[in-house]
């Protein structure tokens, strides 16, 4: 079941049961040229080069550097080709999933790349992915502690020992949730910037931690000892909508994510996002996702 109650923040929130699926560790041979093709069709993958360097190449033909130690987040669905050379030519690229190739070799002087892969399908998911550009570079801050991990995930995969692939999701969970902060703090969307100011910091983490709440924009501004107009209007410039705005999306996420739970009715997640009335919640979801929270649950658990 998921609990969404008490949560720590925004950022926190959306990134909460995002875990790597089958991670995959090369200290692999890849003798140039070379070009490797990925097609899980996940909609985030991470790929750190942890020796040598290569480059993304989009769908579009955009090429993105991965220097030595760098790291960077693809957007997907759709397939993306890494290459060791950006003036090379892709349509001979070996097609890769990660969840059932591991190819690896403990050779030091090979190029060695790590890739996670994230499926997120959830209402929350969305919600992140949406802050995302196709291509997302590791800020040049990441460096220092990312590369001691760097380091420990390649000792690590060189020593076959009893709960490696977890131990390297795991770490790669880190190095996400570590590449991903760094990034939202340079170029974060508005609600991101808002969590650091101290009155409506304060309201984003009183909605995020008690979403079904009978949230009314003055009892929300009597939390934060503020009145109702001055945070309805610092809200509203902060983050780009009012209060009861973004609560509503917010909710509708959750909503999103809980409709997939086979035991749950649309009267029972209504409830667990605050709405006493089901028909309320319907239009509310309705005219939010554009979609009945029957047909989604219905599409969701058959």
């Amino acid at each position: 079941m998921i609990v969404y109650a008490g949560g720590v923040d925004a950022f926190g929130d959306l990134l909460r049961g995002v875990r790597a699926n089958g991670a995959l560790f090369g200290r692999t041979v890849l003798t140039s040229p070379w070009a490797l093709r990925f097609v899980d069709g996940a909609t985030l993958t991470l790929c750190t080069m942890i020796n040598g360097e290569g480059w993304v190449v989009s769908d579009d033909g955009r090429r993105t550097h991965i220097p030595h130690r760098g790291t960077v987040i693809v957007r997907g669905p759709a397939p993306f080709v890494v290459v060791d050379d950006p003036s090379r030519e892709v349509h001979e690229a070996l097609d890769i999933r990660c969840a059932t190739t591991c190819p690896s070799t403990l050779d030091s002087d090979a190029a060695a790349m790590v890739v996670g892969i994230y499926t997120l399908e959830s209402g929350v998911g969305r919600r992140l992915l949406a802050a995302l550009p196709p291509v997302l570079v590791a800020p040049e801050e990441c460096g220092g502690e990312d590369d001691a991990v760097l380091r420990f995930i390649a000792e690590e995969a060189a020593a076959e020992r009893p709960g490696q692939q977890v131990v390297l999701d795991r770490l790669l969970d880190w190095l996400l949730v570590c590449t991903l902060r760094a990034w939202f703090d340079r170029s974060a969307p508005a609600w991101y910037q808002a969590q650091s100011d101290p009155v409506v910091g304060q309201a984003l983490r009183a909605l995020h931690s008690d979403p079904a709440r009978s949230w009314t924009v003055a009892s929300l501004a009597s939390s934060v000892g503020v009145s109702r107009a001055a945070l309805a209007k610092r809200f509203t410039a902060l983050v780009g909508e009012p209060p009861l705005t973004y609560l509503t999306g917010w909710r509708m996420d959750l909503a999103a994510d809980l409709l997939a739970e086979p035991e749950s009715t649309v009267a029972s997640v209504a409830r667990r996002v605050g709405y006493a009335d089901g028909f309320a919640f319907s239009a509310a979801f309705k005219r939010v996702r554009g979609v009945a929270p029957s047909a989604l649950r219905l599409a969701k658990t058959s």
